[in-house]
């Protein structure tokens, strides 16, 4: 099946990107509601280690340890030192080397600034959780658009360099899970602006030139509705005339003109989103998806922000409400 043709919940691990600010986090926590609603058991990692994921669900704080915040649905932190135990635990079987002080110092060091091993850490626990099937569904909350082609080539990159030992052989599996479109796809986070379009238009070319990994779409935040037909534009250009306006203030009784003011501002701001994401459609590769969000004219960013993004994913995806 060709990678395009993969709907985008039936792959098994994917990864959400984009620059700040586009709502990143906000599309990660919802394509989890919206996964679990379909009986997928699903999980959601926020790569930062922030510890703002639990405000996406309204749930208690996260850890390393995976809890159910939704029926079906589980969110973690990543802690690059928790994986690094894990890792020793479970796949080289040294379950007291983590304990020994001087040792664990030394794992401490490894897991956060040897380069390439955090990536590894990280990119390697949801692989690990995909591989072992824990779950039908792994989020990765990963990172913003400057960082995240550092996470998913770190396998390929230690994979060239180590032709052979131990390492190869976990770097191997890992490269296994990140390469396969049908299990592994990005998805990147854009809003009908100027430089989110520039940084989306760029980094769907990075990943596809330095990394395996295949882009299963990208997610288009923030799109405004058309807020007003031609017939009205028409009403509001005809309404400039000064002596129209006077006859509709008196009719109504007070000033309209911050409500033309406002209807203005509205209609220039669509239209420059609108160019913005036409510029987005013309210059992505045509094979990649395009899913439109709308705009919530809401300052929540908490768990009915997610549910009202989930909504909409669900129906641009085809799924029943």
């Amino acid at each position: 099946m060709p990678a395009a043709a993969v709907p985008l919940l039936d792959r098994r691990l994917l990864f959400v990107t984009g620059k700040g600010g586009v709502g990143k986090t906000t599309v990660a926590s919802a394509l989890g509601v919206l996964a679990a609603r379909q009986g997928k058991r699903t999980l959601v990692c926020e790569f930062d280690a922030k510890g703002n994921l639990a405000d996406f669900f309204g749930s208690d704080p996260t850890s390393f340890a995976p809890t159910e915040v939704l029926p079906g649905l589980f969110a973690m932190s990543m802690d690059t030192e928790e994986s690094l135990k894990e890792y020793l635990r479970l796949q080289i079987k040294l379950p007291l080397l983590a304990k020994i002080g001087p040792l664990a110092r030394t794992l401490d060091f490894v897991a956060n600034a040897a380069p390439g091993v955090k990536e590894i850490l990280t990119v390697g626990k949801v692989a690990w959780e995909v591989k072992e099937d824990h779950y039908d569904l792994v989020i990765a909350d990963a990172a913003a658009s400057g960082h995240v082609v550092a996470q998913i080539s770190a396998p390929q990159a230690i994979g060239e360099l180590v032709k052979v030992g131990l390492i190869r052989e976990q770097t191997s599996w890992l490269s296994d899970i990140l390469d396969d479109p049908a299990t592994t796809g990005a998805v990147l986070v854009s809003a009908p602006e100027e430089m989110p379009v520039s940084e989306t238009l760029e980094l769907a070319e990075r990943i596809r030139s330095e990394t395996n990994v295949d882009i299963a779409a990208v997610a288009v935040n923030r799109v405004l509705p058309e807020l007003f037909g031609r017939g009205e534009e028409a009403v509001f250009e005809a309404l400039a005339d000064p002596a129209e306006r006077e006859r509709l203030d008196a009719i109504v009784g007070h000033p309209t003109e911050p409500l033309f003011d406002a209807a203005r501002l509205a209609v220039t701001l669509r239209r420059t989103r609108a160019e913005h994401l036409d510029r987005l459609r013309r210059d992505l590769p045509a094979d990649i998806p395009l899913v439109y969000l709308p705009e919530l004219f809401s300052r929540s960013h908490g768990s009915r922000a997610t549910h009202q993004v989930a909504e909409a994913l669900g129906a641009e995806l085809g799924f029943d409400a």
